[in-house]
């Protein structure tokens, strides 16, 4: 990810935000020659496939989208927590299309890292209270949806082992 405002705060930062970039072309690379039949089986009943998996980065994207611009426009907000069960519900996730989710995931993504990579250094200290979490900064929650986007990436990774 290039900075081309030259405001990321710091390295940490920087490390997050190449995470997140390289995310949605890691699971591009990862789904290649595997069939829909291969993408939308579950490991485990209750588990989601891999498409599930996917839509579940799309929406939780925008759930992120939204937490970033509350906390830089109104440090010490509520962050609400979502159901991520009923969402997938709601959603359908189960139906959904791997590729379709991914266009999605890949978009909201690179809008965001748009945005975090004009911040200025003190936005990225802009905070909410989460519902679950607690007290998050920007800062910690660009860490968080790297780690998030680890997680998965290994999940997908283990399930497409298996097909």
């Amino acid at each position: 990810m290039s900075n081309n405002a030259g405001n990321v705060a710091c390295s940490a930062e920087s490390v997050a935000m190449q995470l997140q970039s390289e995310a949605v072309g890691i699971i591009e690379g990862m789904l290649a020659g595997h069939s829909d039949r291969e993408l939308h089986a579950r490991p485990n009943p209750g588990k989601w496939s891999v498409t599930e998996i996917i839509a579940h980065l799309a929406d939780d994207e925008l759930v992120t989208a939204w937490r970033y611009r509350q906390m830089i426009e109104r440090s010490g907000c509520d962050l609400a927590a979502f159901d991520q069960d009923l969402w997938a519900k709601l959603g359908a996730y189960d139906t959904s299309r791997a590729d379709e989710a991914l266009v999605l995931f890949r978009l909201i993504r690179e809008a965001n890292l748009r945005m975090l990579s004009r911040l200025a250094p003190v936005q990225w200290d802009g905070w909410g209270v989460h519902a679950e979490r607690g007290r998050i900064t920007v800062r910690d929650l660009a860490h968080h949806m790297a780690g998030h986007d680890r997680n998965h990436i290994n999940q997908i990774r283990k399930i497409l082992a298996k097909a």
